[in-house]
């Protein structure tokens, strides 16, 4: 048996990817992408044909150039969610433009409009998780849209004040982002750190301790990995996302994984119930100084991807 067949026994496995020969390979339960993956995959003349569909649907809105990349974007996003879809059998999350971070209102607006699109083409919103930032207004935003049956994923994920925000907020799901934690604490030491003392395997340990415990319904996705002793540290987690080059190290290797979450262990945890306002969240997740560097690092990141994506796209819609 592969570490990977043993793996998907325990916990969901996510491919972090957008390209669709990929999840042909390793067949995941679900997917998730993002707009570097999107351009990455746009660019192969495989999906040619999806390009051209999402292009030709902006133009036939008639809107102004600007408008129209926007609208070729979001088709484009869709195209590539329903293609996945017909691989996954579970979800694919799209995400909301980074640029929307701490904006509640454009973030709910921005979900409805995927969200409609998706449906327009058939594809049922239980299969779609709507992909934000873990601010406190993408958490607000989220909250939101969960209460009109619009599911999200809250991503860039890295302090135990967003995790709790959000298991209140009642979000479908979060995405600790466990490489990331795993930088920034082997930068401040300047040194390897041993598996057993990973910090981000230990952070969403607790988190999913947390949720377990006290009942919360929200799912962990440990996300963002470096190295295979993070995933097999994480087994038992509600989902892993992890990316190809992993997926063929797990699917290469033999062996079985023994689970290192359980709800049991959540059970016996030391966790104490905890309740955040805005105030509370916030001077929380304050304490946390490598959370408040990485989350604004991230939504960074995560805008200048779109904005690659966004030229890209303005181009391919000027030249038409």
């Amino acid at each position: 048996m592969s570490l990977l067949d043993s793996l998907k026994r325990v916990t969901t496995v996510v491919a972090d990817t957008g390209d669709i020969e990929a999840m042909r390979q390793f067949l995941p339960q679900d997917a998730t992408t993002n707009p570097s993956l999107l351009l990455k995959a746009a660019q192969q003349p495989a999906y040619r044909p999806l390009v051209d569909a999402a292009r030709a649907d902006a133009d036939r809105l008639g809107l102004p150039e600007a408008r129209r990349t926007e609208a070729f974007m979001d088709r484009l996003a869709v195209n590539f969610g329903r293609e996945i879809l017909k691989i996954v059998p579970g979800r694919v999350s799209t995400e909301v433009d980074a640029r929307l971070s701490f904006d509640t209102a454009g973030t709910v607006a921005k979900a409805r409009e995927l969200i409609s699109l998706y449906e327009g083409a058939g594809i049922a919103r239980e299969r779609i998780l709507i992909k934000v930032g873990s601010t406190w207004e993408g958490i607000r935003a989220a909250a939101e849209l969960e209460r009109e049956g619009i599911h999200c994923n809250l991503t860039l994920l890295f302090s135990f004040a967003q995790a709790v925000a959000c298991a209140e907020a009642g979000v479908t799901l979060i995405s600790p982002f466990v490489g990331r934690i795993y930088d920034y604490y082997r930068k401040e030491r300047g040194a390897e750190i041993p598996a057993d003392q990973d910090p981000g395997v230990q952070s969403v340990t607790r988190i999913y301790h947390y949720y377990k415990k006290f009942g919360y319904q929200t799912q962990v996705m440990g996300a963002s990995f470096r190295k295979l002793e993070q995933i097999t540290g994480l087994a038992g987690c509600d989902l892993l996302t992890i990316s190809p080059d992993l997926l063929e190290v797990l699917q290469k290797t033999d062996g079985e994984i023994t689970p290192r979450l359980t709800p049991d262990a959540a059970r016996a945890s030391t966790e104490e119930k905890i309740t955040l306002d805005e105030k509370s969240y916030r001077f929380l997740h304050n304490q946390d100084a490598m959370a408040v560097e990485k989350l604004s690092d991230g939504i960074r990141r995560f805008y200048e991807d779109g904005r690659k994506l966004e030229q890209w796209a303005a181009t391919a819609v000027a030249t038409a």
